[in-house]
């Protein structure tokens, strides 16, 4: 599927239940099942070129920089249209998935997507991160294209869902409702501070802030050079 709004590809993910969470860090949650309805997922980050559209139509609000880690002109640079947006926040991601048709994923629909239903480690499966996989780990010091690392994929063909950006999900940020939320289509804390983030970035270092089950919290109104986001839809009505 691909949105005419846009341009972005989406991925279907199917309804059903899958296993969510992990002990593995006092910073995820305890593992519980969940069942979702069935919904499309952008198949890679918002890229530059998308997020210019939404600034252009006058809908968003513009980057807070046009520079990248190690690029002084990154943003509004032709060179990198197909590289993820960054230096926008939460409620800059909201109002782009407003404006192209779509939403910001709940952080259950995002963690099915990256992982699938067979409680796998990392969208690619349970073995260890490498550079063939994901951008981590500092090694590049930067984004890459949002269409990089194809043998990273998770089960449904998004791209990205490990390292790049950590990504906006819709959900306020709590460190207990996912001990006993609902069990069916759970759509986070009705209020909080911060918002979820999830899957790492190119400057998460080692494995842990890559797994598929990682969250942090964000305030929605910053920014970073290593946060960006992609948006989801209902299958259904």
């Amino acid at each position: 599927m691909e949105s005419e709004k846009d341009g972005m590809a989406l991925v279907f993910v199917p309804a059903g239940g899958f296993t969510m969470g992990s002990e593995a860090n006092e910073n995820e949650m305890p593992v519980h099942q969940v069942d979702l309805d069935s919904f499309w997922i952008d198949r890679t980050e918002v890229t530059n070129a998308m997020y210019a559209k939404c600034v252009e139509a006058g809908a968003c609000n513009p980057p807070t920089s046009t520079s990248s880690s190690t690029r002084e002109s990154y943003y509004g640079n032709s060179e990198f249209d197909s590289y993820p947006v960054i230096h926008v926040s939460w409620n800059d991601a909201n109002a782009y998935c407003e404006w192209a048709g779509r939403r910001l994923p709940t952080e259950a629909e995002w963690e099915k997507a990256a992982r699938g239903v067979d409680e796998r480690m990392y969208p690619w499966g349970n073995d260890a991160p490498n550079e063939d996989l994901l951008n981590y780990n500092d090694a590049i010091g930067d984004t890459t294209p949002a269409n990089y690392f194809p043998k990273g994929r998770s089960p449904y063909g998004a791209l990205n869902m490990a390292g790049n950006l950590w990504e906006f999900v819709a959900d306020w940020y709590s460190e207990t409702y996912y001990a006993s939320s609902p069990t069916a289509n759970p759509f986070g804390p009705d209020s909080g501070s911060h918002r979820v983030l999830r899957g790492g970035s190119w400057s998460s270092e080692g494995e842990d802030f890559v797994r598929s089950t990682r969250r942090l919290g964000i305030v929605p109104t910053d920014t970073a050079a290593a946060i960006g986001f992609r948006c989801a839809m209902s299958a259904t009505p």
